[in-house]
C-alpha cells in the first residue's frame, strides 16, 4: 500500500494540480486583505471572509478538479490498463489515489493554517484566535474528505466535466441547505454548517448574532461523524466498483 501511495505520490510531481494545490490558500489569505477595506469593520474579517470561502469555493471544487485531472493522466498514458494486468490489487490502487488527494489537501490546509496564524501577529483582529483558525481549518478538510471518491467516481464513469459541474452543483445546493434542518444529507453542507458555531459565520457570509440557532456546538460531532462514516463507506463502495469495471 505504501509502494503504491508512492507512485501515486510521483505522478503528482510538476502537474497543475499540485501548483492549485499551493497556490489557492495563498489565493484566500490575498482576498480577504484587498476587500477588507471595503467593510465597515475589520474584526475577524479574516475569519468570516476565509472560512466561508474556503470551504464553499475552493474545497469542493479543488478537490473535483484534482480527482478529475488524476483519472485524466491516467487514461490518457494508458496507465489504467497496464496496471490490471499485473498482480496488484485494484481495490488498494484505488485507495491510494484517495489517500494522496487527501494528503495534498491537507498540506493546502496545513499552508492555510499558517498564512493565517503569520498574519494574527501583524493583525490581532484579524482572527478571534490561532485555536480556532486550526480547528476551523481541520473540520473543514475532515468534512470534506468524502469529495475525494465522489470525484473520482464521476470522473472514472462519466468524464471530468461531470465532475466538476457536481462540484458545482453540489456547493450551490450546499450553501442554500447547510442553514436548513436537514444539512446532514448534502455532503457539500457539512462544512459550511460546522463553521457557524467555531467561526460565527452564516453560511451566507454574514456573522451571526448571539443567540442564533445555527451558533450550537452539537452539530460539529454529529457532522465530523457523519462526514468520517460517510468517506469511509464512499471509499468502500467505489474502490469495489473500480475493481470490477471493465476496461476498454
Amino acid at each position: 500500500m505504501l509502494n503504491m501511495f508512492q507512485s501515486e505520490h510521483l505522478k503528482y510531481k510538476r502537474t497543475f494540480a499540485k501548483k492549485l494545490i499551493f497556490i489557492a490558500p495563498l489565493f484566500f489569505v490575498l482576498y480577504a486583505m484587498i476587500t477588507m477595506p471595503t467593510m465597515n469593520s475589520t474584526r475577524h474579517y479574516f475569519e468570516y471572509t476565509v472560512f466561508n470561502w474556503w470551504p464553499l469555493i475552493f474545497v469542493p471544487i479543488g478537490t473535483a478538479l484534482t480527482a478529475s485531472l488524476s483519472v485524466s493522466r491516467e487514461k490518457k498514458s494508458g496507465n489504467d490498463k497496464a496496471l490490471r494486468c499485473l498482480d496488484i490489487s485494484i481495490v488498494r490502487l484505488w485507495w491510494s489515489k484517495i489517500a494522496v488527494i487527501a494528503y495534498y489537501m491537507l498540506l493546502s490546509t496545513i499552508e492555510l493554517i499558517v498564512l493565517l496564524v503569520l498574519l494574527k501577529w501583524f493583525l490581532p483582529n484579524s482572527l478571534s484566535s490561532a485555536t480556532v483558525a486550526v480547528f476551523a481549518s481541520l473540520v473543514i478538510w475532515m468534512s470534506s474528505l468524502s469529495y475525494i471518491p465522489i470525484g473520482l467516481f464521476i470522473a472514472e464513469r462519466f468524464g471530468m466535466a461531470a465532475s466538476i459541474l457536481v462540484s458545482v452543483i453540489g456547493l450551490a445546493l450546499g450553501v442554500v441547505m447547510a442553514a436548513q434542518p436537514y444539512w446532514l444529507f448534502i455532503p457539500w453542507s457539512w462544512g459550511m454548517r460546522m463553521m457557524c458555531p467555531i467561526v460565527g459565520v452564516h453560511p451566507n457570509g454574514v456573522p451571526l448574532e448571539k443567540g442564533n440557532s445555527l451558533l450550537d456546538p452539537s452539530v460539529i460531532p454529529i457532522g465530523l461523524t457523519t462526514a468520517l462514516v460517510m468517506f469511509l463507506l464512499l471509499s468502500f463502495l467505489t474502490a469495489v466498483w473500480f475493481s470490477r469495471k471493465e476496461v476498454h
